[in-house]
């Protein structure tokens, strides 16, 4: 970009849901808030949404620094939306995306992205059939590949805080067998319940099936940038190639901010995501890594 940066507009608001009003910030140019092209984020669960706000403003303002409006919308029971944690479920996630999405279709926007990260990225799959008719591209950010590990992984933060604070000792096992049972899990300040870890167990990239997909930009970091993508991941896109999906694979040197104790950022991630938004799909692109 050259010249200086355009001045940008936030715009918080919100906006009725099914379960309770949700939280938006529409961020764009200030003397251009209708927008030929709208990106919609779809966040990632519970504490990597904190870890993560600042990587996301970033990259929302390199956007709307493009010309581009950006909602980030924070889902029923996270950040200021309303609702508790422990009272969110996927089938609520999915009507929130609907609700924000229904706001940008009437803003007239003719071109829509999904940017969906970690478990954001089912969400975004997931939500392909709202938006059918002005769907341009899918943005994933490192996306959790299988939802039931993800939640184990979140479940040993309970156990090292058990550890630390010297109680009973806990395996993920007992966790998961309280949740089984019906009953409420509390992690590092969110009260998992047994519904929504139900739900997130269930998904799994690799049963994804792409119908009438868009083009997809898969982002995944690595302390190397050079080092061999995860052959899980490569597994998934070859599948989604093979079943007609168009997908690019693009690896960048970076440290998985989203789980660091102290907040971090990727700077190669920014420059590379806007890069690639920059850049228009050619025919025959398929997967490949970059």
């Amino acid at each position: 970009m050259t010249g200086s940066p355009r001045p940008l507009s936030f715009q918080p608001a919100f906006l009725p849901a099914s379960a309770g009003n949700l939280f938006t910030l529409y961020v764009c140019g200030r003397h251009s808030p209708a927008t030929e092209h709208a990106v919609l984020f779809l966040p990632p669960f519970a504490e990597e949404l904190n870890k993560s706000r600042r990587m996301i403003a970033l990259q929302a303002q390199r956007f709307a620094q493009a010309g581009m409006g950006v909602m980030i919308p924070d889902l029923y029971g996270t950040g200021d939306s309303e609702g508790d944690f422990g009272q969110a479920s996927w089938q609520i996630w999915q009507q929130d995306v609907a609700t924000a999405a229904n706001w940008l279709r009437d803003r007239g926007a003719p071109r829509i992205t999904l940017w969906g990260m970690r478990l954001g990225a089912h969400l975004a799959l997931e939500s392909i059939p709202l938006l059918a008719d002005c769907l341009e591209r899918i943005l994933l950010w490192s996306p959790v590949i299988r939802g039931d590990q993800m939640i184990t992984q979140f479940l040993r933060l309970r156990l090292a805080a058990d550890m630390m604070a010297k109680e009973e000792k806990t395996t993920t096992r007992d966790l998961r067998a309280q949740l089984a049972a019906g009953q409420e899990v509390e992690v590092a300040g969110y009260t998992l319940s047994a519904r929504l870890v139900s739900e997130v167990d269930k998904l799994n990239l690799a049963t994804q099936k792409p119908d009438a997909w868009p083009p997809i930009d898969w982002f995944d970091l690595a302390p190397d940038g050079n080092a061999p993508p995860n052959m899980a991941g490569q597994r998934i896109r070859t599948a989604w190639s093979e079943a007609g999906a168009a997908v690019r694979h693009h690896q960048v040197a970076g440290t998985p901010f989203w789980n660091t104790p102290e907040i971090t950022l990727a700077p190669a991630l920014l420059d590379h995501t806007s890069k690639v938004m920059a850049e228009r799909w050619e025919p025959g692109d398929q997967t490949h890594d970059i």
